[in-house]
């Protein structure tokens, strides 16, 4: 017999430790004896009273109680409400980020669960299953009692189990055989945990784990609390990169905003991701005594934005305010919100300016930085940009790789008007991938639209189709696209009818696809049609003095976008960062910058205030290594001090000019080639 209670050590909440279970998990009842269970069922059916609280534990009891007051059927089999495909495939797009978050959670978890007749399922907040994963023969069972992708399982429809009790006690619950309120379904046990969203808290899914009773263990509950937070941390990062993106598309917006209107930037799903402080002035005279929060829903989205319905959308309030879209590789990922001191109608995007600006200068400014290691990569990939051929861009992650690929969309365009199209094979969950890539026809798969769907091969025709982490691609799905590249024609999920398309592909990757290819996980015909043309793009570790071009960017990006002044790095704080050897890349850089803007308390910099960690990666680097100093004596040194001061002198102008060469040469007073020249000189020396 097992004890089913758990005394807490801490009150459980979305991201808490295993230990702390919370109150449903916490309740203290008697060992569970299936066959005292049994009868306290019987009991409780036959005469409605508390006869056998005795028997069972309280969190079972109340659920129990809400389930006959709902009306389930106690003598069912399971769910009995099973989403149609154009429902299921709406919701599986609303939680397209959970979906893709779970990956690596479902990875982790298979290892553990190996042969464990155990399945893994996720559900929505609702308790519709998304996703099921684990025990292939499990799995073949849970569909005798519906639990299955698009099966409702809330306790108004199957009664007590782990996500339908999980989901109303908001707190991780086991619910072990006869614990079940369903008589078809008490040869199972079920342990469920709340998925919680990082910006509100809020329950957006429940992750389960069901099979045979046999399987419960006291440790069951505590793996289903880890997963969640797993899950937790992956939509966490997720919702920082989208809202980096969505703020970097906002600043391109602001020119026709004035120092007294409030912005507020909300996501896809209309949920504030930030605002600036006269935002929350604005709010207050606008809507009332509520405050204006981060996670904070302005817009009910249950379909995709779109620049039309946007200002109906808005609550009442509101109505009357500036509000634009926001594109994020030319689809509409969020909205900025104008609060103006006197409301005005929403403003046109300036679409004829951004056609006059030349796109291959404005891909150029993107890529910071003028280290010889940098610039030969840019000359490569303008070259490259050429063709027609696809382009393998690798690289480890964080160097920038779709900054490059959008250096090739631009430095192949004809009019400006093409269209870029980026879509990354690591960030959507393996069901959705073939449908968002090629599309479907209608009804093609459980899920599929009645009118069917392009895919992004058909969205890209004309221009690029980026594909980020190619080596993310399923096996099963690679002889698709190699077929779509060969014949130029994509053929949608269920459909025979070839569709033809003009497409640019540039690839990236961080893997080493030769490798992936000779361990059998990539296919080698596949490697060879993505990779004709290949451009390694450098790690920052590589490109000699961009720090300090990149620091200063950053700084200036972040201080503008926070509304704060510049920071100042002192000497040893330009040398810590000069000999950390950056696994993370430019966009480890990015973060370190942006946290320093975001954490100092006074406008100087020094080593102190760097975060602990990236300190203690710096201090162990230069245990393994020793500090190499470069040779030279008092003679050789009042040279290096003259080229020192030209050096400064040239990388100063340099960053000036953001990072473009011609103009930097122009404000020197000599020629681009003397430039290039010296600064291959200094950084050959560096």
């Amino acid at each position: 017999m097992m004890k089913q209670g758990f005394a807490p050590s801490s009150p459980f909440q979305g991201g808490c430790v295993p230990d702390g279970l919370g109150d449903a998990e916490a309740d203290q009842g008697p060992l569970y004896d299936e066959r005292e269970t049994i009868r306290a069922w019987e009991t409780f059916l036959t005469r409605g009273d508390e006869a056998g609280s005795v028997a069972v534990r309280s969190v079972i009891e109340r659920s129990w109680e809400r389930s006959a007051r709902l009306g389930v059927d106690a003598r069912g089999r399971g769910s009995n409400v099973l989403a149609d495909p154009d429902r299921l495939y709406e919701l599986q797009c609303q939680n397209d980020d959970l979906l893709g978050s779970t990956t690596e959670t479902f990875r982790r978890v298979a290892e553990v669960l190996r042969d464990a007749a155990t399945m893994v399922v996720i559900t929505d907040a609702e308790g519709v299953v998304l996703k099921v994963g684990g025990d292939r023969r499990t799995i073949d069972e849970g569909h005798d009692i519906r639990l299955e992708v698009g099966a409702a399982w809330g306790e108004n429809v199957t009664g007590t189990n782990g996500i339908g009790t999980a989901l109303i006690t908001g707190q991780p619950v086991h619910v072990h055989a006869a614990e079940h309120f369903a008589e078809g379904i008490k040869n199972w046990t079920c342990v469920g945990a709340p998925i919680r969203s990082p910006l509100d808290g809020t329950i957006i899914g429940i992750i389960d784990f069901s099979g045979p009773q046999a399987i419960f263990h006291r440790h069951n509950v505590a793996l289903a609390v880890l997963a969640a937070n797993h899950i937790e941390l992956a939509l966490s990062e997720r919702i920082r990169i989208d809202r980096m993106r969505l703020l970097e598309a906002c600043i391109g917006r602001m020119g026709g905003t004035g120092n007294a209107d409030g912005v507020v930037v909300l996501d896809r799903f209309g949920r504030v991701v930030h605002h600036n402080d006269m935002a929350s002035l604005r709010w207050r005279g606008l809507v009332g005594a509520t405050e204006l929060q981060v996670g904070t829903r302005l817009v009910d989205v249950r379909s995709p934005l779109s620049r039309d319905d946007l200002a109906d959308r808005l609550p009442e309030a509101l109505r009357g305010q500036g509000i634009e879209p926001l594109l994020v590789d030319g689809v509409i990922r969020g909205a900025m919100l104008v609060l103006a001191p006197q409301p005005r109608a929403s403003r046109p995007a300036p679409e004829g300016q951004a056609r006059a600006r030349a796109p291959l200068e404005a891909a150029r400014a993107a890529i910071v930085g003028c280290s010889p290691a940098l610039l030969q990569a840019v000359e490569k990939v303008e070259r490259a940009a050429q063709g027609r051929t696809a382009i393998l861009l690798e690289g480890e992650t964080g160097v920038g790789k779709e900054l490059f690929a959008r250096l090739v969309s631009a430095a192949s365009q004809a009019t400006g008007k093409e269209p870029f199209v980026a879509f990354n094979c690591g960030a959507v969950s393996k069901e959705l991938l073939g449908g968002e890539l090629f599309g479907h026809a209608p009804g093609a798969f459980t899920g599929a639209t009645r009118e069917g769907r392009p895919g992004r091969f058909e969205t890209a025709h004309g221009g690029v189709l980026s594909l980020d982490e190619i080596g993310e691609m399923p096996l099963e799905l690679q002889p698709y696209l190699l077929r779509v590249l060969e014949e130029r024609a994509v053929y949608r999920l269920g459909d025979n009818k070839p569709r033809p398309v003009d497409v640019r592909l540039v690839a990236s990757t961080n893997r080493n696809l030769k490798q992936e290819v000779a361990e059998g996980r990539f296919r080698k015909d596949l490697y060879f049609r993505v990779g004709a043309v290949r451009v390694v793009i450098p790690p920052l570790r590589e490109r000699s003095g961009d720090i300090e071009i990149l620091i200063d960017h950053f700084n200036r990006e972040f201080s503008a976008t926070y509304g704060r002044p510049p920071l100042r790095l002192e000497a040893d704080a330009l040398d810590l960062l000069r000999r950390h050897d950056w696994p993370g890349n430019v966009r480890e850089l990015r973060n370190l910058v942006e946290n320093l803007v975001l954490m100092s308390t006074h406008d100087t910099v020094g080593p102190e205030d760097f975060p602990e960690e990236f300190r203690e990666a710096v201090a162990a680097a230069r245990e393994e290594t020793g500090d190499r100093l470069p040779p030279g004596g008092e003679d050789e040194a009042e040279v290096a001090r003259l080229d020192e001061a030209e050096r400064r002198v040239i990388e100063r102008a340099v960053v000036t000019a953001s990072g473009n060469i011609s103009a930097a040469a122009s404000r020197l007073g000599v020629s681009r080639s003397t430039l290039y020249r010296k600064l291959h000189q200094y950084r050959s020396q560096a």
